[in-house]
């Protein structure tokens, strides 16, 4: 039996077949669409999720190299009623506009606040958020949006 756990739940991954990529798996299998698939190349950043904790694109992933793996997308943070610090910040700091890319932002901020901590600064933000891209926003709320999050992450303890 080969395993993966999504956002906590463990999934029996040895009938997956082997050429399929995680961000197809994650939508298309499990039916979790908020990892959006933005251009199939890891260039824009739109499929980006946690894996074992670390940033990754999950259009660069084939579920079969995860076996023991973690893996948590944006579902997998929080709810309507409890949202996670990095989502409420994006709320409260209007980080979003049509929306396509936020998730992969949202994930995004988490690694950076994870990596980072209360601490990281604007220079710091931009630079790493350099590999997930916005049409819409011009990134300065997404900006403000993750160095919000990163400090209500710190102080919530996540």
């Amino acid at each position: 039996m080969s395993n993966l756990r999504i956002n906590g739940t463990p999934h029996d991954i040895a009938a997956v077949p082997p050429e399929t990529l995680l961000v197809d798996w994650l939508r298309d299998g499990l039916h979790l669409t908020g990892t959006h698939v933005g251009c199939d190349t890891s260039q824009c950043g739109a499929c980006t999720v946690l894996v074992d904790g670390a940033t990754a694109k999950a259009c660069t992933l084939l579920v079969a190299q995860l076996d023991g793996s973690a893996v948590t997308t944006i579902e997998g943070l929080g709810t309507a009623d409890a949202l996670h610090p990095m989502q409420e910040a994006f709320r409260t700091a209007h980080g979003l506009q049509c929306g396509f890319c936020t998730p992969g932002m949202v994930m995004a901020g988490i690694g950076i606040a994870q990596r980072h901590g209360a601490e990281v600064d604007e220079a710091t933000v931009r630079h790493e958020l350099e590999g997930n891209l916005c049409r819409c926003t011009g990134y300065q709320n997404i900006v403000a949006a993750i160095l919000a999050g990163a400090k209500e992450m710190s102080h919530a303890g996540v």
